[in-house]
């Protein structure tokens, strides 16, 4: 996946990223533990079938202290370097920077 390789070994500005990173009983796609961010990358599925699911668990995530980023899997084919600026953004949210 493009974003995996964008994000793995600390490729992305130094921020270390794990990808399938269990939280309570979900797996985030990916997680930036240190800056408590979690990326989400859902096929058309999401919202079609599987919106409610989605906001329980985004819920979920948020009480335990993460910040939930959602993309498309088109987002991520066609905007990858316009998600990456939107994950960037955030951790220096979550860094206070």
């Amino acid at each position: 996946m493009a974003l995996w390789r964008a994000v793995r070994d600390r490729r992305f500005e130094g921020y270390k990223f794990r990808r399938q990173h269990p939280v309570g009983p979900y797996i985030a796609d990916f997680a930036c533990v240190e800056h408590a961010l979690i990326v989400e990358v859902d096929g058309s599925q999401h919202l079609e079938t599987q919106a409610g699911y989605d906001r329980v668990r985004d819920a979920f995530l948020r009480e335990e202290g993460f910040r939930v980023l959602r993309f498309t899997n088109l987002d991520v084919l066609r905007e990858l370097d316009g998600v990456a600026t939107r994950i960037l953004q955030a951790l220096r949210e979550q860094a206070g920077e």
